[in-house]
């Protein structure tokens, strides 16, 4: 189920970048920093297991920023 709301928010993100994009930094530095959040509360379980379950929060993030900054550098690319 999250895999499935990480990939919907990348899509919205990489969308909202390609045709307003300095209105998507916002967005997308929010939805990292919820991620960030999860990631750091999830990570205080003992051992391994905050690592395992902090490894979807981490990788949610990095994906939102590649989305949001891949949508800006297509929108740059555009002709007009």
């Amino acid at each position: 189920m999250m895999v499935v709301g990480i990939v919907v928010v990348c899509v919205v993100i990489a969308a909202l970048a390609f045709l307003v994009p300095r209105l998507s930094r916002h967005p997308q530095n929010g939805t990292q920093r919820t991620l960030g959040l999860g990631s750091r509360a999830s990570s205080k379980a003992p051992g391994p297991l905050g690592r395992l379950l902090s490894k979807p929060f981490s990788s949610g993030s990095r994906a939102v920023g590649r989305s949001g900054s891949a949508g800006r550098r297509a929108r740059g690319k555009m002709p007009f």
